[in-house]
């Protein structure tokens, strides 16, 4: 019964250190005009999606609704921009993987594409409901690709502690439905 926790809480824990992830950069960085924006929860969803969900089952697009709603609650004025850009992405992520074989150099490109995917869809919200003003050029160079940089950094420290515990889980998972 616990076990069935462990995704949600970690889910929780990166929804609550996304809003202090800012303040872990050094000076230099958040002074400057670069704009990093955390999106840990994706990452750990984008492992829940490569190394925990079999081809029948969800879970990660699920969580990418929850917590994207949470996200969009906690620390957006627009509901369901994270929402529907985690989820549908994830989704999207879910379906490449069932191609590829998952191992570093898949998570990495699928953490780029999907990092890229889902940010992309936030700004292009945000643009037409008319909440940022930044242009094309701007966003790519001053948020786009520090965004990227940073959350890839994240997915490679986290990938050595996730990749075992999430295919532990599964296996877990499986063996207690076949009983």
């Amino acid at each position: 019964m616990m076990r069935r926790l462990y995704l949600p809480l970690v889910l929780f824990f990166f929804v609550i250190l996304e809003g202090v992830a800012i303040e872990l950069l050094p000076a230099s960085f958040v002074m400057s005009d670069l704009l990093i924006i955390p999106h840990w929860v994706f990452i750990f969803l984008l492992y829940i999606a490569l190394f925990y969900d079999n081809d029948r089952t969800y879970f990660s697009v699920l969580y990418g609704a929850i917590f994207g709603l949470l996200i969009d609650i906690v620390y957006t004025g627009v509901l369901g921009v994270y929402m529907f850009a985690y989820a549908f992405t994830i989704y999207v992520m879910h379906g490449i993987r069932k191609l590829l074989h998952s191992n570093i150099y898949v998570t990495i490109l699928l953490g780029i594409i999907g990092i890229l995917f889902a940010d992309f869809t936030i700004y292009l919200v945000y643009s037409v409901v008319g909440l940022t003003d930044m242009v094309l050029e701007d966003y790519m160079l001053y948020r786009l690709l520090p965004t990227i940089i940073a959350n890839l950094l994240f997915l490679l420290v986290l990938y050595p502690i996730t990749k075992n515990r999430l295919s532990k889980w599964q296996d877990e998972q499986i063996t207690k439905t076949i009983n």
